[in-house]
């Protein structure tokens, strides 16, 4: 037990040193790359931040910005500490932002939600509403996640409120199931080839366009029609839902997305919805999160929220 607390009285010591406005003058400095562009973001004088600078290098005993040519570049170093300085930071403000009694009629507390832009396109409108009107001051940031956000969950919601992930990805992570939705094709209105219904033939020899498509990346009804044997002619790969309509309009190719998001997109463009002709999973969207947020009442209550909004979407109900 003594070595625990020297350890700890050790790392307390050290955490007394630092001033933590040099993790904001540190991921300020590695998103912009330049002394200058980050002192007039930070809205600091060239010489205060060349100090900061100076203090983050003999912390780290690293140059972290190499000059290289009229740049400067990130050293080894400085790569591997921009991901982990972006999320201590966000953990840093949600600790200070914590509340022991959450008010959202009086809170300016700023939530992060990382999910797709299918997910941001069905659901994030409706939330944003309820916000609008029961927490005026409240923000609701919704940011793409990226391909890795699975590899490593738990340290990705370090630093957020939670992702919006379907289930079959992230496992043992406190979850909430938000709304189920159904995969469906879609095709150019003027798409001749294709008759009332899609058939599996069209399916095998037509081309297609697919979202996040690739080794360790795939949609589950893809992977279900290649378990049948049938390899989709792919063309082209978007990492975008909302970008399939341009890739569908004008051609022969065939388009997968989930029925809610399909609805919108062929209200808004020439497309032709239609049920896929093999028996396809359902997807069930769902909400992560990090044991350390399970009981904060602010983080409780926008789950409440997320849950409240998603009913009209759900189609189990």
């Amino acid at each position: 037990m003594s070595h625990i607390n020297e350890s700890e009285a050790e790392a307390a010591v050290k955490l007394s040193n630092l001033d933590l406005n040099l993790l904001v003058s540190l991921d300020v400095l590695l998103e912009e790359r330049s002394v200058t562009r980050a002192a007039a973001r930070l809205g600091l004088s060239q010489p205060a931040l060349s100090g900061a600078l100076a203090r983050l290098r003999r912390h780290f005993d690293d140059p972290l910005l190499v000059r290289s040519g009229n740049t400067s570049e990130l050293s080894p170093l400085a790569q591997a500490l921009r991901l982990r300085t972006a999320h201590a930071l966000k953990e840093v403000e949600r600790v200070f932002a914590s509340e022991a009694v959450f008010d959202p009629a009086t809170s300016t507390r700023s939530f992060t939600l990382h999910a797709s832009d299918y997910a941001m396109a069905v659901l994030g409108p409706r939330v944003a509403q309820v916000l609008a009107d029961r927490a005026p001051g409240v923000m609701l940031r919704f940011e793409n996640h990226p391909n890795t956000v699975t590899d490593s969950p738990t340290d990705w919601l370090r630093g957020m409120d939670g992702m919006i992930v379907p289930r079959g990805y992230v496992f043992d992570l406190p979850s909430s199931d938000l709304f189920t939705d159904e995969w469906v094709c879609v095709v150019d209105q003027g798409n001749d080839a294709v008759g009332a219904a899609l058939t599996m033939t069209d399916v095998a020899e037509l081309p297609w366009v697919l979202t996040h498509h690739g080794p360790t990346r795939f949609l589950s009804a893809v992977r279900q029609l290649e378990q049948l044997g049938i390899e989709p002619r792919v063309q082209a790969v978007v990492e975008s839902f909302l970008a399939l309509p341009f890739y569908i309009v004008g051609t022969r190719r065939l388009g997968l997305i989930q029925r809610h998001l399909a609805d919108i997109l062929a209200a808004r463009h020439r497309l032709r919805v239609l049920a896929c002709p093999w028996d396809v999973v359902p997807v069930v969207q769902a909400l992560w999160w990090h044991p350390l947020q399970t009981r904060e009442p602010g983080h409780a209550w926008l789950r409440s929220v997320l849950t409240e909004t998603s009913r009209h979407l759900d189609r189990r109900t």
